[in-house]
């Protein structure tokens, strides 16, 4: 199993000298397993990225792209790289999309409204590929050799959590985690996704003193990243949903001070994911 992180960055995409290191492209990021399609975990300006990548390589196969996306849910972070993704351009490209509904509209319908002008110059439907979405919640799926599990997760709006099982390894996406306000408890949702992971990726956008302001703006601490970790038993934690007004530096420091917490010592790593990054899990 392979992931490469495309889009790290939370909220809104940046870009300058100080973000050189983990990148300013808002969540994206690609795993490849055995026999299983392309999985795509979120749209966000990433994708554009991914799909320059891919473009090149489709193009030496003689063949068009057939990817599945796990879509967490419809903040603009998370789905404004979609009509910026090249691989669309080519008839015959299949993308099937997983994500949250919303209330009383389908996710194909809420996607549409937001694709289309005036916010956009054309309509999804202008697209060359094909985009299938499928409305998911609290299911088990299996795509191609993969066994993925979506949870409702805390955060503002229908957002879903992803456990993905393959090649004998276990990944965990949750970008964007509400923490509760006393930063302790973990949700039983959020519990059975992490449990004994190999890798969990995890929302850790605010130091606990930004957390007094923001405290219910839908993210988490970097503290609380890792007690999620450590309650469920995963091996490698990798912080991720950058603040935008977080430099390199900032980072850096978060990570130093995150290592050294109590908490830290019962996981086998902890780093934070920027753009171009590859975690390699062997069989």
């Amino acid at each position: 199993m392979h992931v490469t992180f495309y889009g790290t960055r939370g909220s809104c995409p940046c870009s300058g000298a100080g973000y050189r290191k983990y990148g300013g492209n808002t969540p994206c990021v690609a795993l490849e397993a055995d026999a299983t399609p392309l999985l795509i975990m979120d749209l966000g300006t990433g994708l554009r990225a991914l799909g320059e990548v891919l473009d090149r390589q489709l193009h030496r196969q003689g063949k068009p792209l057939e990817a599945t996306a796990l879509l967490t849910h419809l903040h603009f972070d998370h789905i404004m790289g979609l009509p910026f993704f090249r691989p669309l351009q080519d008839p015959g490209a299949i993308i099937d999309v997983y994500g949250p509904s919303q209330e009383n509209m389908t996710l194909q319908e809420v996607m549409k409204s937001v694709v289309q002008p005036p916010f956009f110059p054309i309509e999804m439907s202008e697209f060359r590929g094909e985009l299938r979405f499928l409305d998911t919640a609290d299911d088990d799926l299996v795509v191609g050799n993969a066994k993925i599990r979506s949870r409702t997760v805390p955060h503002r709006g229908h957002t879903l959590g992803f456990r993905i099982e393959a090649d004998s390894k276990t990944v965990v996406y949750l970008p964007d985690h509400q923490a509760p306000l006393d930063r302790q408890e973990v949700s039983d949702a959020v519990l059975e996704l992490c449990e004994g992971a190999d890798v969990l990726i995890h929302d850790a956008q605010y130091t606990d003193e930004e957390f007094t302001e923001k405290h219910d703006w839908g993210h988490s601490t970097v503290p609380y990243a890792i007690r999620v970790a450590a309650d469920a038993g995963v091996r490698r934690l990798v912080l991720f949903h950058h603040d935008p007004a977080h430099s390199d530096r900032d980072i850096d420091r978060m990570v130093s001070t995150a290592r050294k917490l109590p908490d830290a010592r019962r996981l086998a790593d902890i780093t934070a994911a920027y753009e171009g990054m590859t975690i390699e899990l062997g069989s």
